[in-house]
């Protein structure tokens, strides 16, 4: 309330009178036109009944402000006021613009379309009001009616002069240049990768006014933009001096004796980490031994929170960084090298303290018991995926066997109880959505010079399903426990989603299976009816569409997609914050705090991480696809004019995507395409009326590359000639 208390109510105005309090004129605004029969009232008539001339017009005004922002009510045209939700107006926020068009994604979660002329110049991440108009395909379309909060200023674009003059060709929300009105002095050329600020607003984006704060390069260089995407969405830098100091200091005492103390020694089991060969920052190992009731599992986590104390400044820092960044072959580390790659890193032969979570497993995979310890452990061997499938194929030679030794004997034994883990969670039917990543290869010179499909062998579902079963572990002991905890959660997909899910299947000819209330065994059955067909890749889609996304909370609402009513992040404290703040938990657990004791120490601090967590993985995320997108399309500059065969991997109204086997996508626009009238089928097909020549989800395509965007990340496809 602007810095107002229930207190101002007892302040004076000049005359004397006692003034309403903000939250006083908000309830007061909000009944005046609930109660009028209009739907729109005159502001002075509204002005009038609050009677802000007898009690003052500071708070009236700062409550009537608050209530726009908040999306509650809106001014029209004629300064008339409305009820937001009398007009059927929806809050939203911006998700992303096209050069045409843009998406906007309502408060209960549900994504509309909003053409280009119906922006109203709104940006990314910009709150804004939707109105529904008429749609051309059956899902939500909507008109922005009004920006009630700005989001960041920031964007990234390249140089182009025209007629001597530079312009700003943004990356995204406009097919115009924009006008620069200063660069700070910094000299521009045609072509350079710029970060800008957004220094005036129009109602169109074409009218938006931009000053250059920043050069990276030239706009052709994938990483010359993918310096402009990490400082356009703010990415972390240098360590501020403070954490490098503590991080130097912590690294170069070492693992000191005292620290052994009061924490069980397995050095002498037969431990090791698992990860891909490039990795540095090992933060998980592992060890099964074969018991009278099934397997004993232990997950053995670097014990980051031995050395990150709460409120330093590697605290303070990591929490604000909230997760690595990965992209290309770079990495925005969460914590300075000389922990993450150097004394928090389970490097093999070096004793290294852990945070255990030991557990008994049935012959059938289920959790019989669980317990968390201190630890410290020596591990035997870093292994690596692509050299444990070999192991696990029988595809060996001397130099592995020698290297894996240690360790063979655990080798069919890790891979034994990942398959019981695996037919485990078969059984609870979770559904086995498929995607795939991609793999940049990236030369001497900073160029991607390839792109693959990353290999996703036994060895990484062995870690994956053994993470997994830690995780549930750590979110259970918190539930019983009746502890303040950060959970991984996934909800169960809104309402809306599973609606316009049934559509589409039906739509698209696909059977399913009838509901009152969507669960996870519906989605699995789902896919597995389509499973080995030519719509797997359809279906496939449109189920991954209808989730929720995952995020963090206080709360344990469970996990739609893994079926599991507990579940949190506990494996990777070096790279992720909410793991590092529940290792720091589970410790002061371990440690005999009384309940009370934890919940008022953690209760705030939980809230606190699950929010800015989430808001770094989406962070994250966001910088991830962008970047990636850049190299991708710098490694096709090379490929210009061959042909590929690719397969339909999204199809909107205005033409269609086609994925390579090596991941990159590209799109064929609508009006390269035969010339037709054609229906879209959302998003399933696109289906010429008089010919019936349709291109459908799944379906397998010629295409030639035409062109490429570095800056912006796009490439354009056109249909090989025998293919139209």
């Amino acid at each position: 309330m602007s810095g107002k208390t229930k207190k101002d109510a007892s302040k004076k105005t000049a005359q004397g009178k006692a003034q309403l309090s903000p939250e006083s004129y908000k309830n007061k605004i909000v009944t005046f036109l609930k109660a009028y029969n209009k739907r729109l009232m005159p502001l002075s008539e509204l002005e009038t009944k609050c009677r802000t001339k007898r009690s003052g017009r500071e708070n009236f005004t700062a409550a009537f402000d608050e209530l726009r922002t908040e999306g509650v009510i809106t001014v029209r045209k004629g300064m008339k006021v409305a009820l937001c939700s009398r007009l059927d107006f929806k809050t939203a926020t911006v998700s992303r613009l096209s050069r045409t068009f843009g998406f906007a994604v309502t408060d209960e979660g549900v994504e509309y379309f909003i053409p280009g002329k119906c922006m109203m110049g709104a940006m990314p991440g910009d709150r804004v009001l939707v109105a529904d108009i008429p749609s051309r395909t059956g899902e939500p379309e909507g008109e922005v009616q009004d920006i009630i909060r700005q989001a960041s200023a920031a964007l990234t674009g390249r140089i182009e002069f025209v007629d001597g003059k530079p312009y700003l060709v943004p990356d995204i929300a406009s097919k115009n240049h924009m006008i620069i009105t200063g660069s700070d002095g910094i000299e521009l050329k045609n072509g350079d990768k710029v970060l800008a600020e957004i220094v005036f607003r129009g109602r169109r984006h074409a009218e938006h006014k931009v000053k250059i704060t920043s050069v990276f390069g030239s706009s052709e260089l994938a990483a010359s933009c993918a310096k402009a995407i990490l400082a356009s969405h703010g990415a972390p830098g240098e360590f501020p001096a403070e954490a490098l100091k503590e991080a130097r200091k912590l690294a170069e005492g070492g693992v000191q004796d005292l620290a052994l103390n009061n924490r069980e020694d397995l050095r002498g089991l037969p431990i090791f980490t698992i990860d891909g060969a490039e990795s540095k920052d090992l933060d998980d190992a592992v060890s099964v031994r074969k018991t009278e009731k099934g397997y004993r599992l232990g997950v053995h986590i670097a014990d980051v929170s031995h050395y990150v104390k709460g409120n330093s400044a590697l605290d303070k820092e990591a929490m604000l960084r909230g997760t690595s960044i990965y992209y290309a072959d770079q990495v925005i580390p969460m914590l300075p090298k000389e922990l993450s790659n150097g004394i928090c890193s389970l490097n093999p032969g070096e004793d290294r303290l852990t945070l255990s979570a030991i557990m008994e497993l049935s012959g059938e995979g289920e959790l019989l018991s669980y317990r968390f310890c201190k630890s410290v452990i020596r591990s035997r061997v870093k292994g690596v995926y692509s050299e444990v499938n070999r192991l696990l194929e029988g595809d060996t030679d001397p130099e592995l066997t020698e290297k894996y030794s240690a360790v063979l004997e655990e080798i069919p034994l890790i891979n034994e109880l990942a398959d019981i883990l695996i037919e485990k969670k078969k059984r609870r039917h979770a559904p086995e959505l498929e995607t795939t990543e991609s793999k940049l290869i990236i030369g001497e010179d900073g160029a991607c010079c390839d792109v693959l499909p990353r290999e996703r062998g036994k060895a990484e579902r062995i870690i994956e399903e053994f993470m997994l079963t830690a995780n549930e572990a750590a979110a259970k002991l918190a539930r019983e426990r009746k502890v303040p905890f950060v959970y991984r959660v996934h909800e169960t997909p809104p309402e809306e989603k599973t609606a316009a899910l049934c559509e589409m299947l039906r739509k698209a000819g696909i059977q399913y299976p009838h509901f009152e209330e969507f669960r996870p065994s519906h989605a699995a059955q789902i896919l597995d009816s389509a499973r080995d067909t030519d719509k797997f890749e359809a279906v496939n889609m449109m189920v991954l569409r209808s989730m929720a996304k995952a995020k963090y909370s206080e709360e344990p609402l469970g996990h739609f997609g893994l079926v599991l009513e507990d579940y949190a992040h506990f494996t990777s404290p070096i790279r992720r914050y909410p793991d590092l703040a529940i290792h720091r938990i589970i410790t002061d657990v371990l440690a005999g705090y009384s309940g009370d004791w934890l919940k008022k120490r953690y209760s705030g601090f939980v809230v606190n991480a699950a929010e800015r967590s989430s808001a770094a993985e989406v962070r994250a995320v966001t910088i991830e696809r962008e970047t990636e997108d850049c190299y991708k399309a710098e490694y096709m500059k090379q490929h210009i004019g061959e042909s590929f065969t690719a397969k339909i991997s999204g199809v909107t109204e205005f033409g269609f995507y086609a994925e390579l086997p090596n991941t990159v996508e590209g799109l064929v626009h609508i009006r390269t395409l035969p010339e037709g009238e054609y229906d879209y089928s959302e998003p399933v097909s696109l289906t010429e009326k008089f010919s019936g020549v349709s291109y459908t989800l799944g379906q397998t395509v010629q295409v030639v590359c035409a062109a490429v965007n570095v800056s912006d990340g796009t490439i354009d496809f056109v249909l090989d000639d025998d293919e139209a």
